[in-house]
């Protein structure tokens, strides 16, 4: 199935989405089967989608795009086909502006592999993924927690989900996501931070007053002006 296409309608009633996570020039890594730019109308923050697939040049690396050039960068089921995925997280973090998004889809490990390597359903699968575990059955299991750590003091993580909800672990093994709904992956939102914010070690609101007026108007509630 193509899982892009899918995501979206989960995706749609999550607003930050549309709102922040979809929003500017973006980069499509692998998404020349189901590319996110064709849903522009539904997402109205997104200006532009550039789509990276192997004609482009080796989507590990992204060897001839200049850093801080994309307000996001999506990447759907192609993290577990690279031959370092920490490697690809750096250079995909690497063309990323700050303050800029990247969402990323992976398959997870007990939904989609099942028990099994290799894979019995995608044979280009290098690597398979959870969240965190102490202990897997996979070879080449990889903890997403560990594994973004690589991009250090500017990755903001915005959004880490198991997408198990329309999953049925009652069903004998196979392919779940060849059905309409299940996903049978993780998605993975990390926000770039800008460095300032890197040094500072967190956002932080600017320094100002708000007057009581601007109080009540956020707020609704009624504060006495500060004494002089």
């Amino acid at each position: 199935m193509k899982e892009t296409s899918k995501a979206l309608s989960r995706r749609l009633h999550l607003p930050d989405f549309a709102t922040h996570y979809f929003v500017g020039q973006g980069l499509d890594i692998g998404g020349a089967a189901d590319p996110i730019g064709q849903y522009g109308e539904v997402l109205p923050g997104m200006k532009a989608s550039r789509v990276w697939d192997l004609p482009d040049g080796d989507p590990q690396y992204l060897t001839g795009l200049a850093d801080n050039t994309f307000d996001f960068i999506h990447a759907s089921h192609m993290l577990q086909r690279m031959p370092d995925p920490r490697e690809a997280l750096r250079h995909w973090f690497r063309v990323l502006k700050p303050g800029g998004h990247m969402i990323l889809l992976v398959p997870d490990e007990d939904m989609y592999e099942q028990g099994f390597w290799p894979s019995r359903y995608n044979h280009d699968n290098r690597w398979t993924f959870t969240v965190f575990k102490a202990k897997s059955w996979s070879p080449v299991s990889l903890n997403l927690i560990e594994v973004i750590q690589v991009l250090g003091a500017l990755a903001d993580i915005r959004r880490m989900d198991v997408l198990g909800g329309s999953y049925r672990h009652g069903l004998p093994r196979f392919d779940q996501t060849l059905t309409p709904v299940a996903e049978s992956a993780i998605e993975l939102v990390i926000r770039k931070r800008p460095q300032d914010e890197a040094v500072a070690g967190g956002r932080i609101n600017p320094d100002g007053r708000m007057t009581p007026a601007d109080v009540y108007i956020l707020t609704g509630l009624k504060v006495e002006a500060p004494r002089t």
